[in-house]
């Protein structure tokens, strides 16, 4: 018997989530593959031995909703192959790090400064450090938490006080600075990508947010994407090593930016506003990469 494992985060109780492995094992069972939805991983630990031991047998893959990279870690130890792989979730769930993994492969990006490392919350600001930030950026500035995601720990500093703020609220949190775009303040695009290939698209807008999550306000409309924007979505999901993402893109002057890649983007909502089948997408995929 076909059977997969479907894994959300132990402690979620957002909607998103429970609909993303609800219709993923509804797909899946239309292609005759049973699916057992877990919240949380099981027990894994490492014996005595020095080995994985993972309480879980008779799976021939798992879809990995979690960004617990311990779990995913010791699930691949154990034999089990994960989408998507633990490596790529790890890359995307930290915002510097995509776009370090992105630098040097000709992915256009929002130029971008990682915040300084800091293990003291009574440390004095690097004025020098800051100041460098606002010549090279001016103003508004983005600032980002390096891990978050619907639009959280995401802000914009409009001047050197509100800058400085910032800059002591993350001092000890790993964090970034980026360029405004602001071609495209208040939307950008959302591309879902399955296996190589673009599958859905839509224009988000805000509703008066500098942000377009569908999850702070903003609306979606089904959108149209040029072969140029495709292939730049299927080369940022090939750097990753991503079988399933949502890239986020910024209208630039120049074209589009690559701003995030979400590892486990949620698909309830480009569905209902392009009506196309996601969830069918990516189970397809999963079942000819695994039972071809």
């Amino acid at each position: 018997m076909r059977r997969g494992l479907i894994i959300n985060n132990a402690y979620s109780a957002l909607a998103s989530a429970l609909n993303q492995s609800l219709r993923l094992k509804e797909e899946l069972a239309r292609l005759g593959v049973a699916a057992d939805i877990l919240n949380g991983a099981p027990e894994l630990f490492i014996d005595g031995g020095g080995n994985i031991s993972a309480q879980i047998s008779g799976y021939d893959f798992c879809i990995y909703l979690d960004k617990d990279k311990y779990a995913s870690r010791m699930l691949e130890k154990s034999g089990l192959r994960l989408f998507n792989s633990a490596a790529a979730v790890e890359i995307c769930d930290d915002k510097m790090s995509t776009h370090i993994a992105l630098a040097n492969r000709g992915v256009p990006m929002p130029e971008t400064v990682a915040g300084l490392l800091c293990y003291n919350p009574s440390a004095k600001l690097k004025q020098e450090f800051v100041n460098g930030l606002e010549k090279r950026f001016g103003y508004p500035l983005i600032v980002k938490e390096s891990y978050g995601s619907l639009g959280k720990g995401v802000y914009k500093a409009d001047n050197r006080e509100q800058l400085d703020s910032l800059c002591k609220k993350l001092m000890c949190v790993p964090h970034l600075f980026q360029k405004f775009i602001k071609e495209s303040a208040g939307r950008d695009l959302r591309v879902i990508v399955v296996g190589g290939r673009c599958v859905a698209a839509m224009r988000r807008v805000s509703n008066g947010d500098f942000r377009s999550n569908l999850e702070l306000g903003g609306s979606g409309n089904p959108a149209d994407i040029c072969e140029i924007t495709q292939n730049l979505c299927v080369r940022t999901a090939e750097a990753l090593g991503l079988d399933y993402c949502g890239i986020d893109l910024l209208y630039g002057e120049r074209g589009m930016l690559v701003c995030e890649v979400n590892s486990n983007a949620f698909f309830g909502g480009i569905e209902k506003v392009t009506g196309v089948n996601v969830a069918a997408a990516y189970a397809g995929y999963i079942v000819k990469e695994i039972y071809k």
